[in-house]
């Protein structure tokens, strides 16, 4: 399968559940001490190297930006779903959201303090993830932080329906994450932490914590 074709059922999907999704993400940061732990040590770090504006990918309808936005950050959101986005703009007025893809991320080199995404990186194929790693190294700044948060196991699957009963066609991707980190090595990022969420039920997920590398040339993750 082509980005293009899965990108776009990716797309689709989202544009078709994006009620349903917010309606049961709305409160997840709220009631999750440890996700509220992750975002408080996340928001420290880019307020230790100075502060500057924070990339939310994968955004959804702006719930992690608010969150980021309300522990002082000048955070921001992008997403593929052009209905998230509108839902976000909706809900928080306040702050920018735009459209648009991990895989081809249109922000200059080393404009962002820090960037975070958390359940965006499970849509994209392996064969993918390197690339846009290479996306995230571009787009931060020497040193700044980088958080992932994202299913933890083995098994791949497509989604067919959710949020709501409503008709998907997303392919799904679990990954341990170690295997996680060595992508992120091998794009200019030093691996700092990882925080297993639920690590005994039926979907754990983890946290994930790095860094670009501080002394790669700009952009390049060449040192």
């Amino acid at each position: 399968m082509s980005t293009d074709d899965w990108l776009a059922d990716t797309r689709a999907s989202y544009d078709t559940v994006a009620a349903g999704y917010a309606d049961q993400v709305r409160d997840v940061i709220a009631g999750h001490q440890y996700l509220r732990a992750a975002l408080a040590l996340f928001a420290g770090s880019v307020r230790t190297l100075g502060g500057g504006p924070v990339a939310d990918i994968g955004c959804g309808p702006g719930h992690v930006t608010a969150h980021l936005h309300g522990l002082g950050l000048d955070a921001f959101g992008i997403d593929v779903s052009p209905a998230m986005i509108d839902l976000a703009r909706r809900d928080h007025p306040g702050l920018r959201f735009a459209v648009g893809s991990m895989t081809d991320l249109d922000l200059p080199v080393a404009s962002v303090a820090g960037l975070l995404a958390w359940q965006s990186l499970i849509h994209i194929p392996d064969d993918e993830v390197p690339a846009v790693f290479g996306h995230f190294h571009r787009v931060l700044r020497p040193g700044g932080p980088l958080q992932l948060l994202f299913h933890v196991g083995d098994e791949s699957w497509l989604k067919t329906q959710g949020y709501g009963g409503h008709p998907m066609k997303v392919h799904v991707h679990r990954r341990q994450p170690d295997q996680v980190a060595t992508w992120l090595c091998d794009a200019g990022f030093e691996v700092e932490a990882h925080m297993l969420l639920d690590p005994d039920g039926k979907a754990p997920q983890a946290v994930l914590f790095a860094r670009r590398s501080a002394g790669d040339v700009a952009g390049t993750g060449v040192r």
